[in-house]
């Protein structure tokens, strides 16, 4: 059997039934997708990683033929949306946004998770890389990142750190901060970060780090005062913002990514359609506009370098949470 399809190989001296076998798997999922497929979010309508599925649906419907329909199941410390991906039959018709949130941080503080993220999830492709940007409120009579830090230590326990909630990529980041700075901050969780954004314009809290997608419109306008990015580098949205590394927290680093993933067991040749599709989608004009508007960046690449990302950073927020004691209940 010469016959094979991108996914399905099979190593020299197989015997001619499991190259058979190879071969009739590829064609079982040659016309891959045959009806529509949905994308789970783990998180509310409007929520930063809500805003990537979207476009990305948007985009990929062109490479896919079929359409993708978005479907928002949050709750549960993005349990449940994450669970309904992972109990999904394995065939591609039911993949799912993987946030940085859900593969990486929160399941160091929930109890018990009702699935496991390496054995019960094929990360597919990482779709957009960014940024959380520290932002404080316009009341608060500070505008650097040291004077911030100054400012906490002058009154420890005074300023109020809001965050879209319990576990998130700004309460970590938050608690990353802390640590690092050595200051104290009182952490408020809200429901969605919306919320939080409101009362950080009113005065009510004083700090928050939240994802550009969400919090770039109001920085823009002044509504509240930006301070850094958390990432490695430079956003390109804001060039003129620095790194909260480059402002006085030497060796900060507090990025947001989020991906695509499907339940374990999912064919390699359906894998690799999806993961092909997401990546020809990120680069498209309108992907690239929509996300440099924002801050974000297209990200791209393999299932396994998406893996590997899920694992570095896992382990990165493992001890921050450790640390911080952070629990959700």
């Amino acid at each position: 059997m010469g016959q094979s399809c991108k996914g399905c190989s099979h190593q020299g001296g197989m015997r001619a039934l499991a190259a058979f076998l190879a071969a009739s798997a590829c064609a079982a999922f040659a016309q891959y997708p045959e009806r529509p497929v949905r994308l789970i979010v783990p998180q509310a309508a409007g929520s930063a990683t809500d805003t990537v599925a979207r476009i990305l649906a948007a985009e990929i419907q062109g490479p896919f033929g079929q359409t993708v329909v978005v479907e928002d199941r949050p709750g549960g410390a993005l349990t449940i949306g994450l669970d309904l991906v992972a109990k999904s039959a394995p065939d591609g018709y039911t993949i799912g946004m993987g946030p940085v949130g859900a593969l990486a941080i929160t399941r160091h503080m929930v109890a018990k998770l009702p699935y496991d993220i390496e054995r019960d999830f094929q990360p597919i492709a990482l779709v957009t890389r960014g940024h959380l940007l520290l932002a404080v409120s316009p009341s608060l009579p500070v505008n650097s990142v040291q004077e911030l830090v100054e400012y906490a230590k002058k009154y420890p326990g005074k300023l109020m750190n809001a965050s879209s909630s319990n576990g998130s990529p700004g309460h970590v980041g938050g608690e990353l901060f802390k640590y690092m700075t050595g200051i104290d901050m009182v952490h408020i969780p809200y429901k969605g970060g919306a919320m939080a954004i409101n009362d950080l314009i009113a005065g009510h809290v004083q700090v928050m780090f939240e994802s550009l997608n969400s919090i770039s419109t109001f920085a823009r306008s002044g509504k509240v005062k930006a301070l850094a990015v958390s990432g490695p580098r430079r956003s390109p949205a804001f060039p003129n913002l620095p790194t909260i590394a480059e402002a006085g927290v030497p060796g900060y680093d507090a990025s947001t990514w989020s991906g695509v993933i499907g339940p374990a067991g999912l064919p390699r040749p359906v894998v690799d359609k999806l993961n092909g599709a997401i990546n020809k989608a990120i680069v498209s004009p309108v992907f690239k506009a929509r996300f440099g508007e924002i801050g974000d960046e297209p990200a791209g690449g393999t299932p396994e370098e998406f893996a590997e990302t899920i694992r570095r950073d896992s382990a990165k927020w493992a001890e921050v949470v450790k640390r911080s004691g952070a629990k959700i209940d």
